[in-house]
């Protein structure tokens, strides 16, 4: 019965990190086939959100941004480590935790594989309030934040349940 549950749990969660990954998939792609056929990288300008590709050969919001392709493929190596990682303890965890892993993964699948295939992650939501502009995101990061958000919430629920014990 427990490995009719583990496959079916397994089935849920690979359909979860799939869906993740093809959403960001398919909005990247449209976002830099819209790119080539204009002739700049504003696709959509207003008030508060413009669509602008740019690419991001760094980590989150375009820090440890390397010149030298050793120490950026280091770092790749480093986000792939990690996704098995977190592969693995998606694996012995249950809830909220499983859920905000299988955000994170599915996230970081998408922005891994840009790192492979383009050397750079296309970024291109630029939220802003007249001058002052947010870091420039993808789809991937927005599930990368909502599971690391989740994650943290749920260790503050299981930190008040054990003190309340």
């Amino acid at each position: 019965m427990s490995t009719i549950r583990n496959s079916k749990n397994f089935f849920i969660n690979l359909t979860i990190i799939f869906s993740i990954f093809l959403l960001d998939r398919l909005a990247k792609l449209y976002v830099i086939y819209i790119d080539k056929i204009n002739t700049s990288s504003e696709i959509f300008l207003s008030k508060f959100l413009n669509i602008y590709l740019i690419w991001n050969e760094g980590i989150a919001f375009g820090l440890l941004s390397f010149e030298k392709d050793y120490l950026y493929n280091i770092l790749t190596a480093l986000i792939i480590i990690i996704i098995l990682f977190l592969l693995f303890l998606l694996r012995r965890n249950t809830g909220l935790k499983k859920y905000s892993l299988t955000m994170i993964v599915g996230g970081a699948l998408g922005n891994v594989f840009d790192r492979i295939y383009y050397k750079a992650v296309p970024d291109f939501i630029d939220f802003h309030v007249d001058n002052f502009h947010w870091f420039i995101f993808n789809i991937a990061d927005i599930f990368i934040t909502i599971g690391v958000f989740l994650m943290i919430l749920s260790e503050l629920i299981d930190n008040n349940k054990n003190k309340s014990l």
